[in-house]
């Protein structure tokens, strides 16, 4: 049902179009058939299937890049600002103010502040070409936007002297309970850790993009954005100085200020409501404020788990300057998933990553829930008004995810495969950089069949064992 609802939005039919992909698909008027970020749930299905798709919807992106451009500059920053709701024209979409249907008031929606749509993007084209390696692709269209996105970032950043560290101030996480801070009158928050972690790795990978363009397309591109060393130094250097928010106790604060927020009464909440998954709304109500608590709509910090690996998230830090340890991330998860109401349907899709590895069997509550999100309407009517296109790819994207631990890195395609008990036998199809793939994944071995003779070799890593995969070869692993 899933998958048939994803190839309804967007099919082999749809390549060439100029359309992106709802966050609703085609199936009703919810968010009026505007793009969200929920691109970077619904990518990763694309991309090991039919990359052709996620090719042609990137393609969307930048024939607006122009937009994004001048949304930049009439802000006061340079580069490309992409918006949050976007629609055909490529400008803003977002509401000025939503119905609260409990209290019957308007309140303000300052949702357009999640910068960190851009982010999403960069990361898209950047994902669709580590398993495409479609060279064209980055050389012509996927390397514009990243460096436009990278020199937006770099614009809106400002040092600050105290800390001799760059900041990002003003804007919203993907946690949309809390757009600024209590009994402000300015929307924003300083220093989302997910805004400011993925602004870094933006700008780092702008660096890398710059090193792999030939030298001839390099300069051709440089000199049309007017990109001078100077600001590719900038680049460098904020990559290296972004500052971090931290609780005292290590763990990583949602933003600054995040650890002298209220806690919030839990039980009393759920005793009195039953389903919270809005507590926006609910607190709204009772004329108060979300913002005054350590509570989320949605994953925020743990986005960070959910995109990167260990390994890469180490390397960021590292980077940064600031000690990262394995241990952070079930101490993240557990502080955070403790915290958060689930009130949008990918919430428990991150969930259920972060956990897989972990708690198996909380992984799969939270996968069983994000299965029925419309299915059985969990949000309590806002199916009838479309599916969640997101979570139905992103549940998809979990299979492979969690059974086969499907992860490119560099130019190596790692499979770190995971049969739970109630599975005796998996099979799935992947397409990699010209090559066909059959997996065949049973308790003690994993079949890997390249079906395409004519491809260049390709390198997989199996747990630490490394293999070059010619076009046409088979490899047994044991796993035992």
């Amino acid at each position: 049902l899933n998958l048939f609802h994803l190839l309804q939005t967007a099919s082999h039919n749809s390549i060439g179009l100029d359309a992106g992909i709802p966050a609703r698909g085609w199936t009703g008027e919810g968010y009026q058939g505007h793009i969200f970020w929920d691109e970077l749930f619904i990518f990763p299905t694309l991309n090991y299937r039919i990359p052709e798709i996620t090719r042609s919807l990137l393609m969307y992106r930048y024939q607006r890049l122009g937009e994004a451009r001048a949304a930049a500059k009439n802000a006061g920053f340079q580069g490309a600002m992409f918006p949050w709701q976007s629609g055909s024209d490529g400008q803003e979409q977002t509401e000025k103010v939503n119905l609260n249907p409990r209290s019957q008031r308007w309140v303000p929606d300052n949702s357009y502040l999640q910068r960190h749509v851009s982010s999403a993007i960069a990361y898209n084209v950047w994902q669709y070409f580590q398993i495409t390696h479609d060279l064209e692709f980055l050389q012509f269209y996927g390397a514009e936007l990243i460096l436009e996105i990278a020199r937006f970032w770099s614009s809106i950043a400002t040092f600050n002297q105290e800390r001799g560290r760059y900041e990002i101030r003003g804007v919203m996480g993907p946690d949309e309970f809390h757009e600024g801070y209590p009994n402000s009158a300015t929307p924003g928050l300083n220093n989302n850790a997910y805004t400011n972690v993925m602004a870094v790795w933006v700008l780092w990978r702008a660096l890398e993009v710059l090193d792999l363009l030939p030298e001839i397309r390099r300069a051709e591109l440089t000199g049309f954005l007017g990109l001078s060393a100077e600001e590719i130094a900038r680049w460098d250097d904020i990559s290296r100085r972004m500052y971090l928010p931290f609780h005292s106790d290590g763990l990583i604060s949602q933003f600054e200020g995040y650890e002298e927020l209220a806690e919030l009464d839990w039980e009393h909440y759920r005793a009195s409501y039953g389903n919270i998954q809005r507590l926006d709304l609910i607190l709204e109500a009772e004329n108060d404020s979300a913002n005054r608590y350590k509570l989320s709509k949605q994953a925020d910090v743990l986005m960070l788990f959910y995109l990167f690996s260990a390994d890469e998230l180490g390397g960021l830090f590292k980077r940064l300057g600031y000690p990262f340890e394995y241990e952070m991330i079930p101490r993240n998860v557990s502080y955070y998933g403790s915290r958060s109401s689930n009130g949008s349907t990918l919430s428990r899709v991150v969930h259920a990553w972060v956990l897989a590895r972990s708690d198996w069997l909380r992984s799969m509550e939270y996968f069983e829930q994000a299965l029925q999100s419309d299915l059985s309407d969990i949000q309590q009517g806002t199916t009838a008004e479309g599916i969640h296109l997101g979570a139905m790819a992103g549940t998809l994207d979990l299979v492979q995810r969690v059974l086969m631990g499907i992860e490119v890195t560099g130019d190596v395609l790692r499979l770190n495969p995971q049969l739970p008990q109630e599975v005796n036998r998996f099979e799935m199809r992947m397409r990699y950089r010209g090559h066909s793939l059959d997996l065949q994944l049973t308790s003690n071995l994993l079949i890997v069949r390249d079906r395409d003779h004519g491809a260049a070799p390709i390198t997989l890593q199996i747990g630490k064992q490394i293999h070059s995969c010619a076009g046409g070869s088979t490899h047994v692993f044991n796993l035992g």
